[in-house]
């Protein structure tokens, strides 16, 4: 019996959204990216701070807190500890770059916005204001 290859992706897909729901890891990345599909109709250029915000891990002081690497989660602006919430949200030295971001967005939307939705519908802006941030880890 032959079984279309459109059957076998969607199934796929299927199985593969099924697995990402039930997991418990990839918190920060579940929430830029709840739907797998959704997910694979965007086209990544990744880079490093792009991929940063969206897993939770690299130059972000909580994640390098979490593995000793640094002593303080602390963020330089001295507003609570750098998350990836408190860079996109409220971290005052990303404010020129957030400022920028909510611009875009506000001709539309309310701010703030769901992680998801940065991605899902605003990605070159929010690509832009990923690239453009500083992560440094001091």
């Amino acid at each position: 019996m032959h079984v279309p290859k459109s059957t076998v992706y969607s199934e796929l897909k299927e199985q593969w959204q099924n697995e990402w729901d039930r997991t418990t890891k990839g918190a920060t990345t579940k929430s830029f990216f709840p739907s797998i599909v959704d997910r694979l109709k965007l086209r990544i250029n990744p880079t490093p701070n792009f991929t940063a915000i969206v897993t939770g891990h690299g130059n972000i002081k909580t994640y390098l807190h979490k593995f000793n690497i640094i002593q303080n989660p602390k963020c330089s602006c001295d507003k609570g500890e750098q998350t990836v919430d408190h860079i996109i949200y409220s971290c005052n030295i990303q404010e020129q770059e957030r400022d920028r971001l909510k611009a875009v967005i506000t001709r539309s939307e309310q701010w703030p916005i769901s992680k998801n939705k940065l991605v899902l519908k605003y990605y070159k802006t929010f690509k832009q204001f990923t690239d453009n941030i500083v992560l440094n880890k001091e």
